[in-house]
């Protein structure tokens, strides 16, 4: 039964609330035990709680967070490319299931990376006035790669590469649209924070990972068809090059034919001229 008018228009949006609030519960439960050492260094309210909570966090990432939000965009996936109506919990953990090994590995990478980038921001902040100014380009490190991680998610759920070119694609392509990137991460930042600040608990708990997600891939999907329709018209007109010198080239060779066809022709008749003349001396 389809309703129209405005019928029609409150059940799609209520259709979709539904959609968003089953995924993003979903995600949060196959992230309980993230959110909840994160949890528990927020309530703490002391800093030094919450930096007790980063190793842990940094540990339990890799094996819980990352698949889980893999399996969402997987989800997310469909719902941008036209598959509305697919089954929920059936894709949702299809996609934990066949991409958790790339998204644990890609989790490892992603969280050294912080570390790392934590680490020398750090080291440098304490330095002198000279060497501080380096911390600032960390800063514009994990920028890089936070926006990164975002298409990272998207391409694995969406072409099938190895862990490496998903990573190496994935930062190429952040670097590569510095426009649609800063899109990206501005929108996700306006997103979170309005979760996070506005009705923090229940947009949280049933609409921001979905939301984050849905739009993060129809940026990326966006991006990527773009550079698509770049290749295939650098094709075209490669293509398009190689035959018009193939023609060229079989023009060249059938002007040569000619060529030689009419010296052959030219000489033939020299021949028998002389062959007249030799006849006519013996005569």
């Amino acid at each position: 039964m389809e309703f129209k008018g405005v019928m029609g228009g409150l059940y799609r949006i209520s259709e979709w609330i539904m959609r968003f609030s089953v995924i993003n519960l979903l995600w949060l439960v196959c992230s309980i035990p993230v959110f909840f050492f994160l949890f528990m260094g927020m309530v703490s309210q002391t800093p030094d709680a919450l930096k007790a909570t980063l190793p842990i966090l940094a540990v339990l990432a890799p094996f819980t967070l990352f698949p889980a939000t893999t399996a969402m965009f997987a989800v997310a996936r469909k719902w941008v490319t036209g598959e509305e109506d697919v089954p929920l919990l059936k894709t949702f953990f299809r996609g934990y299931k066949d991409n958790y090994l790339q998204s644990m590995l890609g989790g490892i990478f992603f969280v050294l990376i912080y570390v790392i980038i934590a680490v020398n921001y750090f080291f440098y902040l304490k330095q002198g006035s000279s060497l501080r100014v380096l911390a600032v380009l960390f800063i514009a490190f994990t920028v890089i790669m936070t926006i990164a991680l975002f298409n990272f998610f998207s391409i694995i759920v969406h072409l099938h590469m190895k862990i490496f070119q998903i990573v190496k694609n994935s930062i190429l392509i952040t670097i590569g649209n510095p426009i649609n990137s800063i899109v990206l991460l501005i929108c996700n930042a306006v997103i979170v924070y309005i979760c996070l600040t506005k009705f923090n608990f229940f947009l949280v708990v049933f609409f921001m990972g979905a939301i984050v997600a849905t739009f993060s891939f129809w940026q990326f999907n966006r991006s990527f068809t773009k550079i698509q329709t770049k290749q295939q018209e650098l094709e075209e007109k490669e293509q398009q090059r190689l035959a018009e010198a193939e023609l060229a080239e079989e023009g060249e060779g059938i002007a040569a034919d000619h060529e030689r066809d009419d010296a052959d022709s030219n000489v033939t008749p020299i021949s028998l001229n002389k062959k007249d003349e030799n006849d006519k001396t013996k005569d």
